[in-house]
């Protein structure tokens, strides 16, 4: 905006200043000439008086003389009465245009080389017209307007140079609040909450600053409102929890009871984190420096291991690939155990009993593709499904489950797909991006190839193990 101000400026000032410097440059020329030729009337009316009273040659030679002769002054007698034509000084002129002058009466100009003459005609005592040829040289016609041009010109310049700086000043006053603005803008989307922006400059950024600051105030409230809720509500869990505790206390020895008191008090370290993160503002999810994450490929062992109960209890079969190495990703551990489950528990809950799904982990150079498929009945609209809050409208589906998959991927510069699996249901595809950029993917519609593990003849599943399931 500070440009444009001053480009507009320079154009208007530079209209302006031809307008009127250029006619202003005409009339002095116009000056100049009329100066000229007015000198040359009075030096032509010097030596009317003289022809008026004689036609001798000699006198009117020192009258020439004396009014003029230097500059080019020339007479001319035609003959009359006996006596013959007399011509004082140098002719420039045609004779037609003398001639002309003569029978008219009348003063003209004609132009020569080198410039003008001013034919002046002249009523003798003997009744003919004597005319006067004064020269007037091109230099004298032009005196003076080459440095009025100059003047001119240099008072132009000197009003676009000072339209421009003050232009620019004005510019500087205006666009330097919309740039504080802009900058404070930018630091409330970096989640920056303590940015606000001085409320100065002109009438209306001022008021747009007096909105932003006005709205950042709200957005601070909302937040701080925000937490204290799922602070409160996550402190209104623990009653329950302390229930499913005791509970699960009485439930003896076994593997099932094992498990049910490992899931309590993970529920319970779960909300206890909930409740410090919105206590002292921090985000869940912290971005993960050099070093940070976890190995992919033990996380996924690990939540196996606890769904694999389950699954067998359902008379589910399962397949898990891709796991025999670690697998190091940008992701936190408790992230990507939150992910795993959200997927699983959406297929436990979505899916008939005796439904197969399988696990899979991809390991390439630039990313890490988690791949959970079923052999379900499929989502009829994948982009519904991905968008938060909406679910599947069954009891107990708060749309919640793919927003946190897809918020981990997204944090790592990765996405989320939805499609067909290859056991014929859904197929949840997980780009984890190592590098944090872009997957180089976006535009890949085919299935995804998978990497089948290979089974020896003796593995089972196994209740509350991390080892492979059967084959599907």
């Amino acid at each position: 905006m500070r440009w444009a101000l001053v480009k507009v400026c320079l154009a208007v000032t530079a209209m302006v200043v031809v307008a009127f410097a250029v006619p202003l440059g005409l009339v002095v020329r116009e000056l100049a000439r009329d100066r000229a030729f007015s000198n040359a009337e009075r030096e032509a009316a010097a030596v009317a008086p003289a022809l008026s009273i004689t036609t001798d040659r000699d006198k009117l030679e020192r009258v020439v003389a004396a009014a003029g002769a230097d500059r080019g002054m020339a007479v001319h007698i035609p003959a009359a009465g006996g006596q013959a034509a007399v011509d004082i000084g140098r002719q420039r002129a045609a004779d037609q245009d003398i001639a002309a002058v003569r029978k008219l009466g009348r003063a003209s100009t004609t132009g020569v080389g080198g410039g003008s003459t001013l034919l002046q005609p002249v009523a003798l005592s003997s009744g003919a017209i004597a005319v006067v040829e004064v020269y007037v040289p091109e230099s004298e016609v032009t005196h003076g307007v080459g440095a009025a041009w100059a003047v001119l010109a240099a008072v132009g310049l000197a009003l676009i140079v000072g339209s421009v700086a003050v232009a620019d000043r004005l510019g500087v006053r205006m666009v330097r609040p919309a740039q504080r603005l802009v900058e404070g803008a930018h630091e409330l989307g970096e989640g920056k909450l303590g940015a606000r922006v001085p409320e100065e400059g002109p009438n209306e950024l001022r008021l747009a600053a007096v909105a932003f600051n006005s709205m950042a105030d709200q957005v601070v409230q909302l937040l701080a409102n925000e937490r204290e809720l799922a602070a409160d509500l996550s402190h209104r869990l623990r009653t329950p929890l302390t229930v499913l505790r005791l509970n699960a206390a009485s439930l003896g020895d076994g593997t099932a009871a094992e498990q049910t008191r490992a899931a309590v008090a993970q529920l319970e370290r779960e909300v206890d984190t909930i409740i410090r993160t919105a206590r002292e503002a921090k985000p869940q999810t912290a971005a993960a420096g050099p070093g940070a994450g976890c190995d992919a490929a033990e996380v996924v062992r690990e939540r196996m291991g606890f769904w694999s109960a389950l699954a067998e209890d359902e008379g589910r079969k399962w397949r898990l690939a891709g796991v025999d190495r670690p697998v190091r990703i940008p992701v936190a551990r408790a992230d990507l155990a939150a992910a795993l489950d959200a997927l699983l528990g959406n297929v436990f809950r979505h899916t008939a009993e005796g439904t197969a799904f399988a696990v899979d982990v991809h390991n390439a150079e630039d990313a890490v593709i988690v791949l959970v498929s079923d052999a379900g009945q499929g989502i009829r609209d994948p982009e519904a499904a991905m968008a938060r809050g909406r679910g599947s409208g069954a009891a107990g589906s708060t749309g919640l489950g793919l927003d946190i998959v897809r918020r981990l991927a997204e944090s790592t510069g990765g996405d989320v797909r939805i499609g067909s699996s290859v056991l014929g249901g859904t197929e949840v595809r997980i780009w984890i991006q190592l590098d944090g950029g872009k997957p180089e993917r976006k535009g890949h519609r085919g299935p995804v190839r998978r990497r089948r593990s290979r089974r020896q003849p003796g593995d089972t599943a196994r209740r509350g193990s991390g080892r492979i399931g059967l084959d599907l």
